[in-house]
């Protein structure tokens, strides 16, 4: 197949490019190269056999370069991070993915499969249950709450504090402003994909992890700030108590999950939980990723909380399962593979003071009451 990667210079873009090459596709990869994801410009990874554009999925031109003579298409490119530049989430995220099927439909362009980047995020906190045995999705923590030190979630009836479950596809409940844009995203997606005949899939990604994965980001990733504090030789910060629950996904389980929803029809029109299969607190991964750097876990909860984080979530994958798609690395295989590839980089500036200072700035990162 023709497979055009939109995003095909980044994270999960590049290593799926690396995968349709393996398997014989002929792949074209559409990216801005836009800082400070590529700091540096266009990576020294990237597949020489994959074919190169640059451009921007907000611009109907690019869009019309990179889709002709395409079979499918994998949409990953996106915005995100945490600046309050609410519209450019949805101009990138949203409206860039209805440019695409308006080329589509448009054009009639004979696409076969489009996979879209979605997030685990447009799910806030998930599903919970309350010592009454009720279900609920809840909203946002107060910040009288998390000031306080208390950082369960509540029941909304006020009986005491609610219990993490799985999350699995059924309810969304988004809660910042990229969340609202993937949700957007998808359902654009799903939605005009079921309307005009285009088979069509969006993938919730868990927390990602692997080589590649850009430590540029002010906000992004457990594993680049742990992995970054230890190499630049400081103790990462824990927020909240460490006891946050989350499920990491290696970033080469995520490339076989996007194979096999091109490859299978069963996949068409649906959303898809891709995720580790395993919860672990943030306290976990800190020290799996203290083990990597030959350390003892000397970090600790840092005294502030980060406005806005969700508190547990963790996604039932049985749906991507039924594909025959199984989680086959764990959070210590994907830490080791990318501290090999931070080592490999060369001199690296220590850019985590100047990221926290920013989001203490935004208000992002507050403090807790003494």
């Amino acid at each position: 197949m023709r497979i055009l990667v939109t995003g095909g210079a980044g994270f999960i873009g590049s290593h799926t490019v690396d995968a349709l090459v393996a398997h014989g596709h002929q792949v074209r990869i559409l990216d801005s190269l836009e800082k400070p994801v590529h700091q540096h410009g266009r990576p020294s990874y990237l597949n020489p056999a994959a074919e190169f554009v640059l451009g921007n999925v907000t611009q109907r031109e690019d869009w019309t370069r990179a889709l002709a003579g395409m079979d499918a298409v994998f949409h990953f490119a996106a915005y995100q991070d945490y600046l309050p530049d609410f519209s450019k989430f949805f101009r990138v995220n949203a409206v860039g993915t209805a440019l695409l099927y308006e080329l589509l439909v448009e054009g009639r362009l004979a696409v076969r499969k489009v996979v879209v980047a979605s997030s685990q995020s447009v799910y806030g906190e998930g599903r919970h249950r309350c010592e009454s045995g009720q279900i609920v999705y809840p909203g946002l923590r107060s910040e009288e709450r998390l000031r306080a030190g208390r950082f369960e979630v509540p029941c909304p009836d006020g009986a005491g504090e609610t219990q993490w479950l799985p999350t699995d596809e059924s309810v969304v409940n988004p809660q910042n402003q990229y969340a609202l844009s993937k949700h957007a995203q998808e359902q654009i997606a799903l939605q005009l994909g079921k309307r005009y005949g285009i088979p069509s899939v969006a993938m919730r990604y868990s927390i990602v992890q692997g080589p590649r994965q850009s430590f540029w980001n002010a906000y992004s990733g457990a594993c680049r700030v742990f992995c970054l504090s230890y190499h630049v030789g400081r103790v990462p910060p824990i927020y909240e108590d460490g006891l946050q629950v989350r499920d990491f996904v290696n970033v080469h389980d995520v490339v076989d999950a996007n194979l096999r929803v091109l490859e299978d029809p069963r996949a068409d029109g649906k959303a898809f939980n891709v995720g580790g299969g395993r919860a672990f607190t943030v306290a976990e991964f800190a020290r799996i990723v203290a083990r990597a750097f030959g350390r003892e876990l000397d970090a600790k909860p840092c005294g502030a909380y980060r406005f806005g984080d969700t508190r547990h979530i963790v996604s039932d994958i049985g749906r991507l399962r039924g594909l025959g798609w199984e989680p086959k690395r764990t959070p210590a295989d994907s830490v080791a593979e990318y501290v090999e590839w931070l080592r490999a980089q060369g001199d690296i500036e220590d850019i985590l003071a100047f990221a926290e200072k920013q989001m203490k700035a935004m208000g992002v990162v507050r403090e807790v009451a003494r």
